[in-house]
């Protein structure tokens, strides 16, 4: 029973926090910009050490010890065992701790920052409205700029986009571009860990995922398994989390403007081909005839490139997929997001405003 109460006043304790966080102007920003950052400077420092995604043998094992002592939970009860329920209940206690734990983990490395001041608030960029003209010009940017790039990334025989360099190397070059932004936005400079590439990727593309952040361990793992022009702008998207925003839109944001800046040709058109499908497809749902004019000559590369990237995602849409968005946008909605999965898309709004200034 004491593993019940320690269970149950850990819960108490995290509820009162993240009603404290968000109730009180300013303690989540302090604490995201003070206390957080050890976490990260230590911890993340750690896991660095090994290149394999830690949180994900942790998953691997926790699977595991669960299916043993669920066996011998069947065994007992098959042999009709006096200890049977006995054993259940303290199995039972064991997951409510273990899960409490992991809760106020969660609260303490994640949770809080939900309710930080915003990325665009920091920085004077509000949402504004902007119009089908301006969406348009700005798609119009970022096209000249993947033609510009497509030609210069390296390609297979079929005329998609493959790797410059060892996977290392182009984690490297993750980490370096974060830190080349955090020169420009001071909220994003500091450590870095390099991002992971999970064994299992498989377990993202089921879920249709690209990648994700574990702040269990500040590890930020992407789906090595996609298509190549998808990686880096992942990379950069997770590393992202690292700082404490959490919104997706600005997540994207962020990763649009390492991609930009960065010295590698590969983040470079990663930025860009991954922009460009935000903001056309923003026009498709604004001017279908307009959206339609603006692929009339785009690359052939970076074709090739979507087109593998759809043949890639059209093989894992089934029901697991299916349960995995609405748990995800269910998720998103419950943390200040109130567009849910959608909220990746709003990544347009902080486009516009970016290049408003060279629109005329």
């Amino acid at each position: 029973m004491k593993r019940m109460y320690t269970a149950g006043g850990l819960l108490l304790a995290d509820l009162i926090i993240l009603f404290w966080v968000r109730n009180t102007d300013g303690l989540a920003e302090w604490y995201s910009t003070h206390l957080y950052p050890i976490w990260v400077n230590t911890f993340g420092r750690l896991m660095r050490l090994v290149s394999f995604s830690v949180i994900e043998i942790l998953l691997y094992l926790a699977v595991l010890v669960f299916g043993v002592w669920f066996l011998r939970f069947l065994r007992k009860v098959y042999k009709r065992s006096q200890d049977a329920v006995r054993y259940l209940k303290n199995g039972l206690c064991n997951l409510a701790l273990t899960a409490s734990i992991l809760f106020t983990a969660y609260v303490l490395f994640c949770g809080i920052n939900y309710y930080r001041d915003s990325f665009a608030s920091i920085y004077g960029m509000e949402q504004q409205a902007y119009s089908t003209k301006e969406l348009m010009q700005v798609c119009g940017i970022v096209k000249e700029r993947v033609q510009e790039l497509t030609g210069q990334v390296e390609r297979d025989e079929k005329g998609r986009m493959v790797w410059q360099g060892t996977k290392k190397e182009l984690q490297e070059q993750a980490r370096v571009a974060m830190q080349k932004l955090g020169e420009s936005y001071d909220q994003l400079s500091g450590y870095y860990p390099r991002p992971k590439g999970l064994f299992g990727s498989w377990i993202l593309s089921v879920q249709e995922l690209t990648g994700i952040y574990s702040a269990f361990s500040v590890e930020a793992n992407y789906n090595q398994d996609m298509t190549a022009y998808n990686i880096p702008f992942t990379m950069c998207h997770e590393l992202s989390h690292l700082k404490g925003f959490m919104l997706e839109n600005e997540a994207n944001f962020i990763a649009y403007l390492a991609c930009e800046q960065s010295d590698d040709i590969s983040f470079q058109y990663s930025g860009a081909l991954l922009g460009w499908l935000y903001v056309s497809n923003e026009l498709y749902t604004r001017d279908l005839s307009a959206y339609y004019k603006l692929y009339e000559d785009f690359d052939a590369g970076a074709l090739a490139d979507l087109e593998a990237n759809d043949l890639f995602w059209n093989r894992y849409e089934t029901k697991i997929s299916e349960v995995s968005q609405k748990w995800n946008d269910t998720y998103l909605k419950a943390t200040k997001q109130e567009n849910g999965i959608q909220s990746y898309d709003r990544v347009v709004d902080l486009m516009i405003q970016h290049y408003r200034k060279d629109l005329t």
